[in-house]
């Protein structure tokens, strides 16, 4: 269905340099956030149904209505007091009526005017009205003059400056000579200021007053875009400088793969994901891998996080996740390794092989860890030695001597520069097997200060994966850090014990002294009983 358009003649109404003749009852086409200023034109929507039939009348007597801006939009029936006092003589130039029965409007102001009283409300509103003349007062003429250079330079900055406004404006306001004329386009040109203040300018009849108030407004629309483009520039600046770098990398990337080659960063990323694939990491700690690969593909190499992502992903795929070493418990050749490495310690080697005959009867028994307590200097570690050699399994000794904090062992979170993971990890990684036979020595030398206490951290030790554990210590250490500090159920029983109760905690540091036939005290611990 096609629109109904009515070109309408004009020439019943003086429009152009004559000024026009008014009548002095009008029919008042109320506007919804709109000002129609004298001299210009501007399309109208009209849905109301007293409006549109205002419009079929006024198309039929003359072409000419008065239009009022409304005070609050959200009345569907203004009477005279929700109207402007100020309102625009209008000339109907073109009509244009839709499929839905509203109306569109092509319409010119002519002259300002006052609504001075309502006579009628049906169909639609009719009123009294009158010319609302110019003031211009001759002593005003050279204050206005130079208003109106000064309008003209700034609204031709405005124009430049915006957007929005078409470069065709500069031309038309520079053609403008008379200065109530100018102020009334470029009020009407300027899109970004409110209702109020064009309905203000619309009611200040005084010329001078008028352009002044329109100069000021220039001034501050001048300065809001003259902020905004500084903005703009910085933006676009640093938009401009990222997009080029990312664009040359794009052309870099799309030239190396013309010529068969990658990259640094990309080759980094397709090897890891190789090493990832051929880990044999457990189903959760690859996904997370993957994660972190994907993170790691999208930083840019000169980025923070890029270091910290990627030795966490080194750690990850260095680690024996599916390397084992193979075990093979032989009682007689224990006792050989035994007895070629260490000569007496009879009940000590005794013990180990009782330990290694209970894993051979039950291999499935879960986290079994040995105690070897004695002096320094009686063969504690290297007993630990003989046993991994006589298994066939690889040997890791930790030393916990003069450790403070207990991310030694756990390790230090990722958030921390220069972080890594804790000797457990760090003792699993030189072995190349996930296995094997753990020594932590010196277990009774541990301090605690302001910055933590390593033994709380001793429920880390990785009895279920690397399957032996063996700790060592000394006779009187043990004694002042383990049994004076831990409660009756712990899983390191004092090898000095009497049958009465416990030892006094006041025993000095220092180990007394004894003859040389001393030899280690071993006790062999689990989760649920003590035995030694």
């Amino acid at each position: 269905m096609s629109d109904q358009l009515e070109n309408l003649p004009s020439e019943d109404v003086s429009i152009g340099d004559r000024p026009p003749t008014i009548p002095s009852e009008l029919p008042i086409l109320p506007l919804r956030d709109t000002v129609l200023f004298p001299n210009s034109f501007m399309p109208l929507a009209v849905a109301r149904v007293s409006s549109v039939r205002l419009i079929d009348d006024a198309i039929a007597n003359g072409k000419l209505i008065a239009v009022f801006t409304q005070r609050d939009a959200a009345i569907d029936e203004p009477g005279q007091a929700d109207l402007c006092p100020v309102g625009t003589a209008t000339h109907i130039h073109k009509m244009f009526k839709l499929p839905d029965g509203s109306v569109r409007l092509i319409v010119q102001g002519l002259a300002r005017l006052k609504l001075d009283e309502v006579i009628s409300s049906h169909p639609y509103l009719r009123a009294h009205v009158s010319a609302a003349a110019e003031d211009v007062k001759e002593a005003d003429r050279l204050e206005i003059d130079a208003l109106a250079r000064n309008i003209k330079t700034n609204f031709q900055q405005v124009v430049s400056l915006s957007p929005l406004l078409s470069d065709d404006l500069q031309t038309l306001a520079m053609n403008i000579a008379e200065p109530g004329r100018l102020a009334d386009f470029i009020a009407s040109s300027l899109s970004t200021i409110s209702t109020e203040v064009k309905q203000e300018i619309l009611e200040t009849l005084d010329v001078r007053a008028r352009m002044d108030n329109l100069n000021r407004i220039l001034i501050k629309e001048l300065e809001v875009l003259e902020l905004g483009s500084k903005i703009q520039s910085q933006v676009q600046s640093e938009v401009g400088k990222n997009q080029r770098e990312y664009f040359l990398r794009e052309q870099m990337k799309a030239i190396q793969k013309e010529l068969g080659e990658s990259d640094d960063q990309t080759k980094e990323i397709e090897e890891l994901a190789e090493k990832i694939e051929a880990a044999g990491m457990p189903e959760t700690v690859k996904k997370e891998a993957l994660r972190e690969l994907d993170r790691l593909s999208k930083m840019p190499a000169a980025a923070a996080e890029y270091t910290v992502s990627r030795t966490y992903l080194d750690w990850l795929v260095a680690l024996p996740w599916n390397k084992r070493s193979d075990e093979v418990i032989d009682l007689p050749l224990t006792k050989t390794v035994l007895d070629a490495d260490h000569s007496g310690l009879e009940k000590a080697k005794d013990r180990i092989l009782e330990y290694l005959a209970v894993r051979k009867l039950n291999p499935a028994v879960k986290g079994p860890i040995l105690c070897f307590v004695g002096p320094p200097g009686v063969g504690k570690t290297s007993l630990a030695k003989s046993i991994a050699r006589s298994l066939g399994r690889k040997f890791v000794r930790v030393s916990l001597g003069g450790m403070r904090d207990e991310a030694e062992i756990r390790g230090h979170r990722r958030t921390y520069i220069g972080a890594l993971p804790g000797q457990i990890i760090q003792g699993l990684r030189r072995a190349e097997t996930k296995n094997p036979v753990f020594i932590l020595d010196e277990i009774d030398k541990l301090g605690s200060d302001f910055r933590g206490d390593p033994r709380c951290s001793k429920s880390s030790t990785p009895s279920r994966t690397t399957r032996s554990v063996i700790i060592t210590s000394t006779y009187r250490s043990i004694c002042r850090k383990c049994c004076s500090s831990r409660p009756r159920t712990s899983s390191i029983r004092c090898p000095r014990r009497s049958r009465t109760g416990w030892k006094s905690s006041r025993l000095r540091a220092t180990p007394r002294k004894r003859s040389s036939r001393s030899r280690p005290i071993i006790s062999w611990t689990s989760r649920s009983r003590t035995t030694g």
